[in-house]
């Protein structure tokens, strides 16, 4: 941090040190990740652990290395959403650890991959947890991989600050639902991208809407989406929106997240790689 920095990213001036960009880049374990994408939310629920591991699935499928960085260390979801249970390991010396590896080849990093229990509750103060991200991208050998996803946990505090200065950040994914409230914190999240120099890519509106098994008439649950409004009053031009679907839920919750269509990410994914 500068002498001249006020420890608050919303009001410091645009030359502080804290937000010039990555303070940790590369080194052995991470400098052949090519490119790599937060995806973040303003608040819970949205189902941002979703969209990460769609995206991740979305990049294996189109013949790339993918990984997940789980940076949602106290609701760490991503091990299950793929049906992973193994610990993982280290070298000799234990300095360096392995990522697991789903069945069709993504890695995975999550702090349920190093706890005995899935169930086991994580007590730990925002600087413990901000350190841990930062040990998952400096100690972790991801070897070769085309595009990293970190799902970040929801806000914008301690955890998503040291994604966007502790990691070389290439842009960001909003994950949101429709209510009007929701949109209102999505704005949080791309005045804090703005705040921090990194572009949004896209915006994903989850439980978009529901289609109709049987008439195949479209219902909005939770009202019409605004999502297009905010997205253009910001710039953003690749939104992509997903239905409320059972069958999501249950492959997810079955580990088979790697079964899930994904074409609806298609646009969102084009960007990325753009």
């Amino acid at each position: 941090m500068s002498e001249n920095c006020s420890g608050s990213c919303s009001s410091c001036s645009s030359d502080c040190e804290s937000r010039k960009g990555p303070q940790i880049l590369r080194n052995a374990n991470n400098g052949k990740v090519k490119k790599v994408i937060a995806v973040v939310s303003g608040k819970g629920g949205v189902g941002k652990s979703l969209v990460t591991s769609m995206l991740a699935v979305k990049a294996n499928k189109d013949g790339k290395k993918s990984a997940i960085l789980d940076a949602d260390i106290t609701g760490p979801s991503i091990p299950k959403s793929f049906g992973l249970t193994e610990r993982v390991t280290c070298n000799e010396d234990g300095t360096v650890m392995y990522p697991e590896t789903s069945k069709n080849g993504i890695k995975v990093m999550s702090l349920n991959l190093l706890m005995e229990k899935e169930t086991d509750p994580v007590i730990w103060r925002g600087p413990v947890i901000a350190g841990v991200v930062k040990q998952f991208w400096e100690d972790v050998d991801w070897d070769e991989t085309d595009c990293m996803f970190v799902d970040c946990p929801p806000g914008t505090g301690d955890v998503p600050l040291t994604v966007f200065q502790s990691m070389p950040i290439d842009g960001i994914i909003i994950v949101t639902s429709p209510q009007d409230l929701v949109s209102m914190i999505v704005e949080k999240a791309i005045n804090m991208a703005k705040l921090m120099n990194i572009p949004v890519i896209g915006i994903v509106e989850n439980m978009s809407y529901f289609k109709c098994p049987d008439c195949g008439n479209i219902h909005y649950i939770y009202g019409k989406s605004k999502i297009d409004e905010v997205a253009a009053a910001n710039d953003i031009k690749t939104v992509a929106k997903l239905p409320m679907d059972a069958k999501v839920a249950g492959l997810v919750d079955s580990g088979k997240a790697e079964e899930l269509d994904v074409s609806a990410l298609d646009g969102i994914f084009d960007a990325i790689m753009a």
